[in-house]
């Protein structure tokens, strides 16, 4: 016989200050899957993700990739249940610029009920919320209501570039009912949400060569195209003046929001000029007829990354430049073709430039846009949860943001996804003093425990 439900929670309660110790020890690890310097460092965050799904009554083990390796675990003690998959990822962002932080990125501090770390939010933290959550059924009850399988990633902050091979090999292991995602954030504190889409991402590097090398301006300006003029044309020709894309073909597939969309977002809590202050501008901008949100969530976007060439030093020097460069990224929505975005951009860019100069165009990336019906059953059964983790009933959401491995899993797969994150927008997730509050953690791993019940009975067979 097993043990009432609410002797769970009281179990996940009276464990709050070990959690809060696991997660401050993993902190310290500095698991930077961008800097090789780091190498070292992520195959132990990797080690302590599998040594925690062990105790947690897990298996446990280190798989290796082509790049950083993988944390995975499973439990198949419920025959004929429905099987999840759990991912996450134990890779974090460099900490630069450190002078900003208030406290050491790797040293993690609470301050005021909010944790503060590297990593502590994104992603560490919602990782640990699953495992603690399925360390407390197994402790209590004995068992699980529904098989689980836990992958934790040591690439995602650099793109999972080894990740769908990873998933090609080890496809047979991963077979399971839906995926389950807590790398998301909910809308406001006190607002509980469900991410139902996110979008996609591919991105260009432009060169525009001139002259062979710099040239002296007094002799050759007006003579000789200026390259970084005619990048400027270029990246202009771009957008129109209402903020709206201006390549052929760049909208193919997109689907306007419907009425009761746009009023759903309507009714969330958010203040245009709040945010604009908040964000340190007079005001937000966009393409014209959206809403922030619904540009945010459920519009493509066409933005400049960056733009460089000619002279950076200080003082002058006049010069034609021989060379300009820029760095593009689109986010694309559902049912928009990462290659046939990538194509119409890059057709663009050539058709429009000036004569007398050369052009080159690489397009990267390859990440569709991925959207969960709040009507499938995984989806239903995660609000359930989140109610009785909160105590109010979620809102459905979007997110401006990709996760790579959500697509992959959506297109290799072929799987649904549950996105059931609780970071907050102030997390300051890839920037300096990165935080989880307490609440929203501890509140998490309830969440968590009720989730594993409510899919149990909602996917059965």
């Amino acid at each position: 016989m097993t043990a009432p439900p609410d002797a769970r929670i009281a179990f996940i309660r009276a464990n709050r200050e070990r959690y809060l110790r696991e997660l401050t020890s993993w902190i310290a690890c500095p698991s930077i899957s961008a800097d090789p310097a780091y190498n070292a460092n992520v195959r132990d965050s990797a080690e302590t993700a599998a040594a925690r799904m062990r105790a947690a009554g897990l298996t446990g083990e280190v798989l290796d990739t082509a790049g950083h390796p993988v944390a995975y675990g499973e439990w198949l003690g419920a025959p004929g249940a429905p099987t999840i998959l759990i991912y996450g990822h134990h890779d974090v962002q460099p900490a630069d610029p450190l002078d900003l932080w208030m406290s050491p990125p790797f040293e993690a501090s609470v301050r005021e009920g909010k944790i503060y770390g590297r990593g502590s939010v994104d992603d560490k933290g919602q990782v640990l919320m699953h495992l603690a959550a399925i360390e407390a059924h197994l402790c209590v009850n004995g068992t699980l209501p529904i098989n689980v399988k836990v992958i934790v990633e040591g690439e995602e902050e650099i793109g999972s570039p080894n990740f769908e091979a990873f998933l090609a090999r080890e496809s047979a292991r991963l077979e399971c009912d839906v995926v389950v995602v807590s790398d998301t954030a909910v809308f406001a504190e006190d607002v509980p949400s469900l991410t139902v889409s996110l979008r996609g991402l591919v991105h260009w590097e432009v060169t525009v060569h001139g002259p062979s090398s710099d040239l002296h301006s007094g002799y050759y300006g007006g003579v000789v195209r200026n390259p970084l003029e005619a990048l400027a044309q270029m990246l202009a020709s771009l957008k129109d003046r209402d903020g709206r894309v201006a390549v052929p073909g760049f909208y193919d597939g997109v689907r306007e929001l419907t009425a009761a969309e746009r009023a759903e977002y309507g009714t969330l809590p958010f203040d245009d000029a709040r945010e604009a202050e908040t964000l340190g501008v007079s005001t937000l901008a966009g393409e014209a007829g959206y809403t922030p949100l619904e540009r945010m969530w459920r519009r493509p976007t066409l933005e400049l990354n960056g733009m460089y060439g000619g002279y950076q030093g200080p003082g002058g020097k006049t010069i034609v430049p021989s060379f300009a460069r820029a760095k593009i990224s689109a986010r694309l929505v559902p049912a928009q073709d990462p290659a046939h975005v990538k194509q119409a951009v890059t057709e663009h860019l050539r058709r429009v430039a000036p004569p007398g100069v050369r052009v080159e165009v690489e397009a990267h990336g390859d990440v569709r846009a991925v959207e969960t019906s709040r009507d499938h059953p995984a989806v239903l059964a995660a609000a359930r949860a989140m109610e009785r983790g909160f105590g109010k009933p979620p809102v459905f959401i979007g997110t401006g943001g990709t996760i790579g491995p959500v697509s992959s899993f959506d297109r290799i797969l072929g799987l649904p996804q549950v996105l059931i994150g609780v970071g907050l927008p102030d997390d300051a997730i890839h920037a300096p003093n990165e935080k989880f509050d307490l609440g929203q953690f501890y509140g998490g791993i309830e969440t968590m425990a009720y989730l594993y019940d409510e899919l149990a009975a909602e996917l059965h067979p």
